[in-house]
């Protein structure tokens, strides 16, 4: 849900507004087959999204995510680029601010991502070199993707944090 906040949120600082509901739904459905197929991520995918009825474009930005690492499906639309460096910086981010008194983003700031991402056993499975690549993908420092992103999460949190509590999920 995180990751759907954040997709919607860059869409529409991004001039894609209209895109929005599309990036959030590509941002939810993006991990379809990771619990099941954690492997095959990205591999898996359009199988149960094609038998849901889902748009090619949605599957190919579903997958797009998984470029080079499982599959070669590369992340073409801004949009797509967006997915791909964000998803693994907000399961950091995400990880880091668990650890806060706070469990926020609202006191969670820059200085502090970068000291987290220097730790490699806070969020040890999200990878720093997709973080890199993925800022990289969209011609941006990481500043500047550690900034946004931190701003965009703030955004949905408590959306994310109500709908955890409607579904009994805890974060």
């Amino acid at each position: 849900m995180t990751v759907e906040g954040v997709t919607k949120w860059f869409a529409e600082q991004l001039g894609y507004a209209d895109d929005a509901e599309f990036s959030g739904i590509v941002g939810l459905l993006h991990d379809i087959d990771f619990e099941q197929y954690p492997n095959e991520h990205c591999i898996k995918a359009p199988e149960p999204l094609k038998k849901s009825g889902v748009s090619e474009v949605v599957i190919h930005g579903v997958c797009s995510h998984g470029c080079n690492l499982t599959v070669d499906v590369e992340p073409a639309h801004q949009m797509e680029k967006v997915l791909y460096a964000v998803d693994e910086l907000t399961g950091l981010i995400g990880a880091a601010i668990r650890m806060r008194p706070s469990k926020s983003t609202s006191d969670f700031e820059v200085k502090s991502l970068k000291k987290k991402v220097k730790d490699k056993k806070i969020a040890a499975g999200c990878s720093r070199d997709v973080i890199k690549f993925g800022a990289q993908l969209l011609e941006w420092d990481l500043d500047k993707l550690f900034e946004q992103t931190i701003i965009a999460m703030r955004s949905c949190d408590d959306g994310v944090k109500s709908e955890s509590e409607t579904l009994n999920i805890e974060l």
